[in-house]
């Protein structure tokens, strides 16, 4: 049987403009902007407006066509010039999540046999809706894997927001949660408000009310307590970026997470899309960490919690090794250790 919910979205195409969830502004404004501009395309990731590695790759595939459409030349090699120069500017907005530069790279390609200006633009426009389109068939692919790796009625830990709103639809650490409500099957989810930009409290909460999913919310320090007194069975976490050897980068606190998982003796689980997977690094210790501003830290929406003088060491990631993950979920199948040689297997088949 299958249960009618709503789960939010925040990216819509339209013939001349992308449509993006404002996710600076939630919960406390739905606010829908539209995106025409390369430089609104660029701000908007960079801003966090649309975050999320797929998201990320999904908008800047569109950013990136949509910005084509307009380039007044006649000649091919200057039209090549400033689709690599507006491809090189989305690639800057965001150091972390391969989503993106996979997505602009897969753009790349699909022009490199064109014969005209013209049919350029056009397949390129197709590209970016076929990467959105199947990315929400990823996504509930990984939710079904998700399905079968949780126990129904668990409860599940989790931090920063890898759902609905991150991707096309479903999300991916989250994916399992929107379709067992769909299925009329129940879990306890336990949220990390994820400091400092708040996206476990701010979105991950918002998104998963609205689809009615069971849902507590925690601060990042309470998850040791919270783990060995509401006996969590399972932590599952999205990613940016996953090296050949099963090493994850994602959001701050993560490392935290496995680390405790470890000690609790409870599974730590991972769910990407095989975009999100980087076989050109050999492990965690080759992902770029981005830094972010020090105002993240020492204010909260405006207001400062600490003096403005104050020293600050503002990553947006960790890495977590894969020794201390056990499994990754991904649309092609779960991966288990030995990831060195089960990774490559899985992302083939």
């Amino acid at each position: 049987m299958t249960n009618t919910i709503t789960i939010p979205t925040s990216i819509e195409w339209h013939h001349d403009h992308l449509l993006i969830l404002n996710q600076q502004k939630l919960p406390k404004v739905t606010e829908y902007i539209q995106l025409r501009k390369i430089d609104d395309f660029y701000e908007a990731i960079l801003s966090l407006k649309v975050r999320g590695a797929p998201a990320i790759g999904i908008t800047a595939a569109y950013g990136l066509a949509l910005s084509a459409q307009h380039y007044s030349v006649n000649k091919w090699e200057d039209f090549l010039q400033q689709f690599k120069n507006d491809k090189e500017l989305l690639a800057s907005s965001r150091p972390t999540a391969v989503n993106l530069f996979w997505a602009l790279e897969r753009l790349e390609k699909k022009i490199d046999q064109c014969i005209s200006i013209n049919e350029a633009k056009t397949l390129l426009l197709h590209e970016a809706v076929q990467i959105h389109t199947e990315d929400e068939e990823t996504c509930r692919q990984i939710g079904e894997y998700g399905l079968e790796i949780l126990t129904p009625g668990a409860s599940v830990l989790t931090i920063c927001n890898a759902g609905s709103i991150a991707t096309a639809k479903y999300g991916t650490a989250l994916a399992p949660f929107h379709l067992a409500q769909e299925k009329e099957q129940y879990y306890k989810v336990y949220a990390c408000e994820t400091r400092p930009v708040l996206q476990g409290a701010r979105l991950t909460m918002w998104e998963l009310q609205q689809s009615g999913v069971d849902v507590t919310l925690i601060t990042d320090s309470m998850a040791a307590h919270t783990i060995s007194k509401k006996e969590i069975n399972a932590i599952i976490v999205g990613a940016d970026r996953i090296a050949s050897n099963g090493d994850t980068a994602n959001k701050i606190g993560t490392l935290s997470l496995a680390i405790i998982a470890n000690h609790y003796g409870i599974p730590f689980y991972v769910a990407a899309p095989s975009t999100t997977f980087d076989l050109a690094i050999n492990s965690g210790g080759e992902i770029p960490i981005e830094e972010r501003p020090i105002e993240e830290v020492i204010a909260i929406e405006g207001v400062n919690i600490a003096p403005e003088n104050s020293e600050v060491f503002n990553p947006a990631f960790d890495v977590t090794p894969s020794s201390l993950i056990t499994a990754i979920i991904t649309e092609k199948g779960i991966i288990y250790p030995d990831f060195n040689q089960n990774i490559r297997e899985i992302l083939a088949g």
